[in-house]
């Protein structure tokens, strides 16, 4: 399979902007939860121990997705292509 195939850059660039979707759906999560707790925790400390925690997991998993769509670029026509072949047996198996 060709490395130019425009399959390949479809699928990578949906992945792409997925995984983003889900970088900002966590960081709107994130948000909500600051919102809605804030009034309620007990007290200075542990609403900084809330916000540290909450920065603390956005900052990590937003780092990760970064890092796995850095892989994904580097290594994407091996991996959609391979899934294209097999995408393309299947296909043509069934007629």
């Amino acid at each position: 399979m060709p490395a130019s195939d425009p399959r390949i850059d479809t699928m990578h660039r949906r992945d792409v902007g997925i995984a983003w979707a889900f970088v900002i759906g966590l960081w709107f999560a994130i948000l909500f939860v600051f919102w809605a707790v804030w009034d309620i925790a007990p007290s200075g400390p542990a609403r900084t121990l809330l916000m540290v925690g909450g920065i603390v997991v956005l900052a990590f998993n937003t780092a990760a997705i970064m890092a796995m769509l850095a892989h994904y670029r580097e290594d994407r026509d091996f991996m959609y292509g391979l899934d294209l072949k097999f995408l393309d047996e299947l296909r043509n198996g069934r007629r």
